[in-house]
């Protein structure tokens, strides 16, 4: 077991979360892969520090972004699905892909444990890059649709950073969407105190979005949803979670604290 320390510690959280919920609340989330990774978590602070509210505003970031992904899927059968900083996050299994190719790309140090724990399958492929260069792009079809998911990762750069992301995008893919996690300025404070609660200092978050209209014409994108997470845990979850959690879940959507970004490159 490798002990990472930082932004690449972080990938334990997400995972931490998808087991937790998957065995507490299968009909809303179910997450098969994820359960067999269980017993590499060695930081038993998350699962600790963690509230049954953290654990489902984790997971419902991949609900969401699940549910996205299958309709680009259904739409384009022969599409790329590239997840950037993809972490152990285990989507892949997790939809029908159909005749679709998955690209998952993180730093070296991630890419080398992903494939020493779930491996690479058919139709995946494995890139090691740095997200601010043109590499990770190199041995991918840039003509086919193409649908690229960012799941809890542009909180760790600033603005300008993101933006240079998208833009280097925009210049090389001739049909692509992207799908990203956010929250305001302060669902951002709140983020921050919890990751540092999990025994992470290092991790610090800095992006946010306080109006997806007003992103989406800084990178000269098209919004096409601005998503809030809980809808469905709301309805699906009402008579089974605590009080506190579903005040949160319900704050979080009327307030936009937490939000699902889903942009049209042009």
């Amino acid at each position: 077991m490798v002990d990472y320390e930082g932004v690449e510690d972080t990938l334990f959280i997400p995972l931490t979360a998808r087991i937790n919920i998957s065995k507490k609340f299968p009909e809303y989330f179910y997450d098969e892969e994820a359960l067999k990774l269980e017993n590499i978590v060695a930081n038993k602070l998350i699962e600790e520090k963690s509230s049954e509210y953290h654990l489902l505003a984790s997971v419902a970031r991949y609900y969401n972004f699940d549910e996205i992904t299958q309709k680009f899927i259904n739409k384009n059968t022969e599409s790329n699905i590239i997840n950037l900083g993809v972490g152990l996050e285990t989507s892949y299994f997790r939809l029908d892909r159909k005749d679709s190719i998955f690209y998952e790309v993180d730093l070296p140090e991630v890419i080398k444990l992903r494939r020493d724990l779930i491996g690479e399958n058919e139709n995946e492929f494995l890139i090691s890059g740095d997200l601010f260069k043109i590499g990770w792009m190199e041995r991918i079809d840039k003509f086919k649709p193409t649908l690229i998911i960012a799941s809890g990762v542009f909180q760790y750069f600033h603005e300008e950073e993101i933006i240079k992301i998208i833009k280097l995008i925009q210049e090389n893919f001739d049909n692509a969407e992207i799908i990203f996690d956010a929250t305001n300025r302060n669902g951002l404070k709140f983020a921050n105190r919890y990751v540092q609660k999990t025994g992470n200092e290092s991790a610090i978050m800095y992006f946010y979005v306080n109006d997806g209209k007003e992103f989406a014409k800084k990178t000269n994108s098209t919004l096409i949803e601005q998503r809030p997470f809980f809808i469905d845990a709301r309805k699906i979850l009402s008579k089974k979670i605590e009080f506190m959690t579903k005040i949160l879940m319900w704050s979080g959507d009327l307030l936009n604290t937490t939000r699902i970004i889903h942009l049209k490159l042009e």
